[in-house]
């Protein structure tokens, strides 16, 4: 089975790897850098998950593999809090596109002024951390967790979401 992964981000290619392979055999997979046709930095539920979408179509559109997934990490507001939410879709042959979200979790407000100024929440992170590439490992879910939860752990159960939904219409059709 080919299965494509709209994005060369570790945490997240991780996530799909690591779920697929525990539900099916012979997988091959292909990573694509592909657009997610939204905002840099997502700033609300609806444009995250239509980045997430996006990323799973156009995964699809380039490699017509069987699964096409997209994941997309943004933010939102409650309250005047901001939030990171996290999004994933997967696209199949014959366009039919499933969705799902994951966890929440506040952001400092430090953290959330960086981005209200319009800056994107990886390059802070790296900057808050003075470390580089937090969104490919820990992601700012690890810093702000003490490392309970890492970004690929909070995408997995996203991909498990996908999954057990392609699962229930394969055996319900």
């Amino acid at each position: 089975m080919l299965v494509s992964i709209g994005t060369k981000n570790r945490a997240k290619s991780a996530a799909i790897t690591n779920i697929l392979n525990n539900f099916f055999e012979q997988v091959e997979y292909i990573q694509l850098d592909v657009p997610s046709n939204v905002s840099a930095q997502p700033l609300s539920d609806e444009e995250t998950r239509q980045g997430a979408i996006n990323r799973a179509i156009n995964s699809l559109k380039q490699s017509g593999a069987e699964l096409n997934f997209g994941l997309e990490g943004g933010v939102r507001i409650i309250d005047g809090s901001m939030y990171c939410c996290n999004w994933g879709a997967l696209a199949l042959k014959d366009g039919t596109v499933i969705t799902a979200a994951g966890a929440l979790f506040l952001l400092p407000e430090s953290i959330a002024n960086e981005i209200r100024s319009g800056k994107e929440l990886g390059p802070v992170m790296d900057a808050y951390t003075n470390e580089k590439g937090i969104r490919h490992g820990k992601g700012a879910i690890g810093v702000f967790t003490e490392n309970l939860v890492d970004r690929t752990e909070m995408f997995e159960h996203i991909v498990k979401l996908l999954i057990g939904q392609y699962l229930y219409m394969k055996n319900h059709a």
